[in-house]
């Protein structure tokens, strides 16, 4: 008989990918929606991204959101913001350290909005995982045209 406490039981690659990403987006600045980004190709992570100000620039934490004091709905006016989406600093991370991505997976907390579908699809990233989902219809109808495996997280 063996003193050594039940191994825990492992997890499949999407619910590793997934934790990793959330954990992410706790770096967040964002006084809306803490987002998390990450891309994985052949199991392993070649950068990470979460949403917040650009670096250099004041978080909207010090600042106040522009979006609420202009009653910016959700969705709408993205670029009434100071902060990146974290699907477009994972995409400025992988491309500043030279990782290819092209053909990799994006794990994110939320679905993205048509700005960041529009970059993951010249981006040439062949699937995309999302937890929650995001008021963007026209996102949804980009990544279906454009043959995107998408799938929605379910843990």
């Amino acid at each position: 008989m063996s003193n050594l406490a039940p191994f825990p039981e492992r997890p499949n690659w999407d619910q590793y990918f997934m934790k990793i990403t959330e954990d992410v987006g706790t770096r967040s600045t964002c006084l809306r929606r803490q987002v998390g980004a990450i891309i994985v190709k052949d199991k392993r992570i070649l950068a990470t991204g979460y949403n917040g100000a650009p670096r250099g620039i004041r978080h909207c934490k010090e600042t106040g959101c522009l979006r609420e004091q202009l009653n910016v709905p959700s969705g709408e006016r993205h670029e009434l913001c100071r902060g990146l989406h974290a699907e477009q600093n994972v995409i400025i991370q992988a491309a500043l350290y030279g990782a290819g991505i092209e053909g990799g997976t994006m794990y994110c907390t939320f679905m993205p909005c048509i700005i960041c579908t529009k970059m993951l699809i010249n981006a040439g990233l062949k699937k995309l995982v999302f937890k929650g989902f995001y008021p963007d219809d026209m996102a949804m109808q980009f990544l279906k045209e454009s043959g995107m495996e998408i799938r929605l997280y379910e843990g």
